[in-house]
């Protein structure tokens, strides 16, 4: 592991906290089963801003050392979370009004109840979070996660100083956090699957769901990857202009139609 001279606590923390923040939204997101022990935090609004502070001091990092890229990187961050993270809020809410709950157990019990029916809010929002998805885990077409062309770095910019341990965690908490995001998805609009109890039979099905949905996902993402190239940079506000759009959408269909 190598460090800058100039490195400060920031630059030596903030792989501990990008790593914890993700465990963290682990233990409150319900992928296998509802009665998770964290289930009074299991909200999603604490969701957001845990990820949200994860994202704040990797972009104080990227600025830390003092490189070009870094602080490039992180304004170019920071441009798409001011348009990423409203349109998820929006998203979450119009799920949150159909379940009156913003907990994420409860939207899954009562999703899984019965109400998982094909409302044209649920639909905006669903589409809403797709594209958002793409953005938070810097996928293709918002970024491109492999890339080694700095001009076109956004996330990757903001960790080009790191190396050795913290590097391994920051890159371990960035593919936790696709996962994590996948099964969010899975929650909040298919929770078909999820387990009500604790017996080892439902936990043993819902494993096999879960995996079901991934792959799923999975084939959906490289289709995706494949069939589009990274935006530019000032196209992106039209990617996520579109995604608030949507989450816009399905909050005015639930008003009007439900």
């Amino acid at each position: 592991m190598v460090l800058a001279e100039n490195a400060s606590w920031i630059f030596r923390f903030t792989p501990y906290l990008v790593f914890g923040t993700v465990i963290f939204a682990g233990a409150v997101v319900p992928i296998l089963s509802i009665n998770l022990p964290l289930a009074l935090s299991a909200d999603v609004i604490v969701l957001v801003g845990m990820f949200a502070i994860s994202r704040f001091f990797t972009a104080l990092a990227g600025m830390d050392i003092g490189t070009a890229f870094g602080g490039m990187g992180s304004s170019r961050e920071m441009m798409v979370a001011s348009l990423a993270e409203p349109a998820m809020l929006m998203a979450i809410f119009t799920v949150s009004l159909i379940n009156k709950s913003t907990s994420l157990s409860h939207i899954a019990d009562v999703m899984y109840g019965g109400h998982m029916l094909l409302k044209p809010s649920l639909a905006f929002a669903f589409i809403a979070f797709v594209l958002i998805t793409l953005a938070e885990t810097g996928r293709i077409p918002v970024d491109n996660p492999s890339t080694h062309l700095e001009l076109t770095m956004l996330h990757e910019a903001m960790i080009l100083e790191y190396s050795g341990r913290h590097l391994a965690l920051i890159e371990w908490a960035g593919m936790m956090k696709l996962f994590l995001f996948m099964a969010l998805g899975s929650a909040l609009f298919y929770p078909w699957g999820i387990a009500k109890t604790e017996g080892p039979v439902e936990i043993l099905f819902a494993t096999v769901v879960i995996l079901t949905k991934l792959a799923g996902s999975g084939i959906v993402l490289v289709l995706i990857e494949t069939g589009l190239a990274k935006m530019r940079l000032f196209r992106l506000t039209e990617f996520l202009g579109t995604a608030f759009l949507m989450a816009t959408l399905g909050m005015l269909s639930f008003f009007i139609l439900e």
